[in-house]
């Protein structure tokens, strides 16, 4: 079946919020994370998995994605949650992203898929006192409200690169993403700071779909690549990692999309580029 890009970007807007127009919406002041190259003191981090999940923001009364979209979940699932934000992912498990952000696009949520989904919270936003301070508080929070689709990051401490890399790995062969390094001292911030750093086997970033290249032989008739564009203004042409679905039915031009490579060229091209998914919501 041939695809006509201007049907699937209707779609996709369409899909990504049913109910409210995209112009409607603003990103959340949500904190986000810098890279870890190597420039990190272990001893200074508390560390958890980085969940291959749903941003979600509960400002005490609604849930929210990243982007500042409504997130329709249950009433059971909200109603019990404190009258305090709440910053965390919505969570099934590692490598299910996908059936993940099926069951939150929805406009009408389904009970029965919604109790297999965890609200994993890692912050108190704009609460006093260190990172180390407010995870405390977190972890005593979840535990007194005793829900069991609520929980707290669970965060770890390593005493040296040696054992943070050796967790790295075993997580990363266990199918989890990477970790998240978020300084113990930090006060809470927004924004993309160093206080929160992603460390990856591999890594990744974001960037604008500008353009579809036809595919060819076995793939005629769909997606042969995506033609991007970085913040940065570096353009290139992203071909593999897509799904036979992902060749059905591209991300539209104009969506952003999330991109994994081992590392950057001279010339500031990624080395090993593939498509990893659309953004998070």
């Amino acid at each position: 079946m041939r695809w006509n890009p201007v049907v699937q970007a209707l779609a996709w807007a369409a899909l990504v919020s049913p109910a409210l127009p995209l112009s409607a919406v603003e990103p959340l002041p949500l904190l986000l994370a810098e890279t870890e190259q190597g420039q990190a003191d272990v001893a200074l981090y508390l560390v958890s998995e980085k969940l291959d999940g749903v941003r979600a923001y509960w400002d005490g009364q609604a849930l929210r994605t990243r982007n500042g979209h409504p997130i329709h979940a249950p009433a059971w699932f909200v109603a019990p949650l404190p009258p305090q934000p709440l910053d965390g992912e919505l969570w099934i498990g590692r490598g299910e992203f996908e059936r993940l952000s099926g069951i939150v696009r929805r406009q009408t949520p389904d009970d029965e898929q919604w109790r297999q989904v965890r609200y994993l919270v890692f912050e108190l936003p704009q609460a006093p006192g260190t990172f180390r301070q407010r995870a405390l508080a977190l972890r005593k929070l979840t535990t007194t409200l005793a829900l069991p689709w609520l929980q707290a990051v669970e965060q770890w401490e390593f005493g040296s690169r040696q054992a943070l890399d050796e967790k790295l790995l075993r997580v990363s062969r266990a199918g989890g993403e990477g970790l998240m390094l978020h300084r113990a001292d930090a006060l809470y911030v927004t924004g993309r700071s160093d206080v929160l750093l992603k460390l990856k086997l591999w890594r990744d970033a974001e960037a604008t779909v500008i353009g579809h290249q036809p595919g060819r032989g076995k793939y005629a008739g769909m997606l042969g690549a995506l033609r991007v564009r970085t913040d940065d203004g570096v353009e290139f042409l992203l071909g593999s990692g897509f799904s036979d679905a992902d060749r059905r039915q591209p991300p539209p031009i104009g969506s952003l999309i999330t991109f994994r490579y081992r590392e950057l060229t001279a010339r500031g091209l990624p080395r090993f580029a593939s498509y990893y998914r659309p953004r998070d919501l």
